[in-house]
């Protein structure tokens, strides 16, 4: 069995533009799969991906 690519919670905030209080309320939710290995938490980038292909999508309307 292959080892997905995992990466860490500062790392996944900066890539998505999120703050950790988001990260900790979407993965809180159900929303987003995490690793643990210790005290250590990681996030398998396919899991990452799978996520952001979830968030809803924004039709351009400014209201």
């Amino acid at each position: 069995m292959e080892m997905p690519e995992l990466i860490t919670v500062a790392d996944f905030c900066e890539r998505y533009s999120i703050g950790k209080t988001s990260f900790y309320r979407e993965k809180n939710a159900g929303r987003l799969k995490t690793r643990k290995f210790g005290t250590a938490t990681r996030i398998a980038r396919a899991d990452a991906e799978a996520w952001a292909d979830s968030l809803p999508l924004s039709t351009g309307d400014v209201s």
